[in-house]
């Protein structure tokens, strides 16, 4: 059956996987889709900030050169001499554990006047008599440059510089040692950044202090800075970033090494999974993306209010205004805030973000090793993702009905979040998420839009089919799931009921037509708003008698005990009608109610002209054989043991065992008194009499029949089923007593 379903639902299934084919083209890179890579970078923005511990690490520190220390230090670029000062207070009063530099020494600094006084020594006072040896015993504390370089000397500090991709190649200073050769390569190119040109610092610094750390930063596509490169290349040479230089430097200088992936990669060049520290047998792998870079861990907004680090205006320290020791064991950054100096950047927490903070998030994040990464196989577990996501939603969309439809679709959206996210914070794992949310979005919207178009035009061909004779909310229930409901024919256990209008032909003799027409209308309104109440289906209307069914085309369980509801209901409602018939001078009428249970097929029959959907079986010719037996017991409704047996609710009177026209097997037959639970203690009563009365009967008692019924006339004298079984009685009770006695009643006439 769900098989079936399936099948008919082919084109929702090719429509959901639409959304597929487009996700798993653009994940192959077979088309390129920028809204989703934008979509993508939204996502990991969002992420990011969610996670955000927004605690301060008091591991690290930013000496700021900020707005106060430039007023009162003066405008930057400051003398040696004062960075002299700053990095002597820093080693030697605060006992930092390693100090770098966020900002470059490239050029000389001839702030101290001596690059003046060496040109008059060559030049005008060349020959003045000890003007040389003055400036000779000057130079040591005027060379601003070799003051600073000496403050570096054999000192955990690490030197700031950047690279370049001009046109040129423009050099200037002197680059450190690469961390990785091409020898450590093997000969396998990278696809790493790779820059042309750089600007390092003076010759003597680097001398001073060999470990340097390049701080550039790549943005992506839309301008934001979300990542740092731990390496850079440069001629072949592989160069070490700041904050990886720093770390380097806290860890005891440990080697770096190319961490290449178990399953090669294919293209031109390789890629590194991984950057490893290596010291001794200790291997310290910090994973890297295919340029190299790292995920920044962003810890909070950012700046001297953004409560991630502390920052200390530079002329603070520079003044010796801390006391000694603060700053101890501390990994120090030098860098600035102070917008004018331009070395604020864009990124996901922040419009303006002080760059020395990136490379302090940076650092926090080796130090913690929580690095977060986008592994190799991510493109691999996009696929998956969205095979997965796609099968399940394809099925699942063509299957259920809209509002189940969208839940499944926000479950499978929650559930790649959840995952997601996990993978997130747990792993440190940065998975993609666009794709498959996009497609699961598109998904969804495609399958509303099919069935808002499409089975649409089939919900109103149903609703247009069945709301002439089935009640509004089974109509409403079949709209929910229309292709459960078909014409074609069906054997059902189902429940039908034949009701017939008593003197009718009476009525239509002495009754104008048009007066006659407006009682019957009246008559057949109040009945089948009885029967669409108990959920029954109408069969039709055939002259003075309507037929209707239960259990078809919405399936019902308790067909039987909603049938003999709108029996007993309309019985109740013909006798309010006869009420106000009398009150209008207006003829009364009566009802006989017929109601089976059994097997029958229920469909579209007719022919190509006109199509009814209606019952036809053994099972509704009894209904109708008993509907015709309801004025010879004198009661409004009949039901077959059949419909009894299902429908306990009522307290049921037996009637007779009969054997209508075409039955060869007699049938019991009962009328229902009352919903038992709600029955009277004497109708109780009078029930258990008549069981035993039947009892006896059939054990052709006559004696105690005849005094049980004397009984029973006497509570209901005018009871045309007592009279029947009076008159029964004497002819049987000159009977002898027949050991095989047949109590059936034979009915020959339909």
């Amino acid at each position: 059956m769900r098989s079936l379903l399936l099948f008919r639902r082919w084109r929702r299934i090719l429509l959901t996987l639409v959304p597929l084919v487009f996700a798993l083209l653009h994940v192959s890179g077979k088309l390129s889709l920028p809204l989703l890579d934008r979509l993508d970078q939204i996502f990991y923005d969002a992420r990011l900030r969610l996670s955000m511990p927004r605690t301060l690490d008091e591991r690290i520190v930013i000496v700021d050169i900020d707005e106060k220390s430039i007023e009162r230090i003066g405008r930057w670029p400051w003398g040696r001499d004062k960075l002299t000062i700053l990095t002597q207070e820093l080693f030697a009063r605060q006992r930092v554990a390693v100090l770098g530099f966020d900002v470059i020494f490239a050029e000389r600094d001839n702030s101290s006047g001596l690059a003046a006084l060496q040109a008059l020594e060559r030049g005008a006072l060349a020959k003045a008599p000890g003007f040389a040896e003055q400036v000779a015993r000057l130079t040591p504390s005027l060379d601003h440059d070799a003051l600073f370089a000496r403050s570096l000397q054999g000192q955990a500090a690490v030197l700031g510089y950047y690279f370049t991709s001009d046109r040129k190649g423009h050099t200037q200073g002197a680059l450190p040692s690469p961390v990785v050769t091409p020898a450590q390569l093997h000969g396998r190119p990278l696809a790493a950044t790779t820059w042309n040109g750089f600007g390092a610092n003076l010759d003597a610094l680097g001398q001073a202090a060999p470990v340097a750390g390049f701080f550039n930063t790549i943005s992506d596509s839309d301008g934001v800075i979300r990542s740092l490169p731990l390496l850079a290349e440069y001629q072949g040479q592989y160069y070490e970033s700041l904050a990886l230089g720093m770390f380097r430097s806290m860890m005891g200088m440990p080697s770096v090494e190319p961490g290449f992936p178990a399953t090669p990669s294919l293209g031109t060049h390789e890629t590194l999974e991984s950057v490893v520290l290596v010291e001794g047998t200790r291997r310290m792998p910090l994973p890297v993306d295919d340029r190299l870079s790292m995920l920044i861990p962003f810890r909070g907004p950012g700046g001297p209010d953004g409560g991630s680090y502390q920052y200390i205006a530079a002329s603070d320290v520079i003044e010796g205004r801390l006391a000694e020791g603060a700053l101890a064991d501390k990994m120090v950054l030098v860098g600035t805030s102070a917008p004018g100096l331009q070395d604020v950047r864009v990124t996901p927490v922040g419009l303006v973000y002080p760059g020395v903070e990136a490379h302090a998030n940076m650092l926090s994040a080796l130090m913690d090793g929580n690095a977060i990464a986008i592994p190799d196989y991510a493109r691999g577990f996009d696929v998956l993702q969205l095979v997965c996501a796609g099968l399940v939603l394809a099925l699942g969309l063509s299957l259920l009905p809209a509002g189940a439809g969208l839940v499944l679709s926000l479950a499978v959206i929650a559930a790649l979040l959840g995952l997601n996210l996990w993978l997130y914070r747990v792993h440190g794992l940065v998975m993609p998420l666009a794709a498959v949310v996009a497609m699961a979005l598109c998904a969804s919207v495609l399958n509303m839009a099919h069935g808002y178009f499409f089975e649409s035009r089939s919900k109103r061909a149903l609703a247009s089919r069945f709301r002439s004779y089935v009640p509004p909310e089974l109509v409403d229930e079949m709209l929910k799931h229309p292709e459960h409901y078909s014409m074609q024919a069906d054997n059902r256990e189902l429940t039908v009921m034949f009701c017939d209008m008593r003197g009718f032909t009476a009525l239509s003799e002495c009754m104008p037509p048009l007066q006659l027409q407006a009682l019957l209308n009246g008559v057949f309104t109040r009945l089948t708003q009885v029967i669409q109440s108990q959920r029954g289906t109408i069969d039709k209307y055939m002259g003075d008698c309507v037929m209707a069914f239960w259990g078809a085309p919405v399936p019902s369980q308790d067909h039987a005990t909603c049938a003999v509801q709108a029996a007993m209901g309309m019985a109740q409602a013909v006798q309010q009608l006869n009420q106000e018939h009398r009150a209008q001078g207006l003829p009364e009428v009566g009802v006989g109610i017929g109601l089976n249970t059994g097997t029958m097929c229920v469909g579209d029959m007719g022919s190509d002209i006109r199509l009814s959907y209606t019952v036809i079986g053994d099972a509704v010719n009894l209904g109708s054989r008993l509907e015709g037996l309801s004025k010879t017991y004198g009661v409004a409704v009949i039901a077959s043991e059949f419909t009894q047996t299902q429908a306990p609710e009522f307290l049921w009177q037996e009637l007779d065992r009969v054997r209508v026209k075409g039955k060869a097997q007699a049938v019991a037959i009962y009328t229902p008194v009352a919903v038992h639970a709600l029955a009277a203690p004497e109708q109780i009563r009078l029930v258990e009499i008549w069981r035993q009365f039947l009892t006896d009967y059939r054990a052709q008692d006559w004696a105690k029949c005849i005094a049980a019924l004397h009984l029973l006339l006497q509570g209901d004298p005018q009871s045309t089923l007592y009279a029947l079984y009076a008159e029964r009685l004497q002819m049987l009770a000159t009977q002898p007593h027949l050991p095989n006695w047949d109590d059936a009643t034979n009915f020959d006439t339909k």
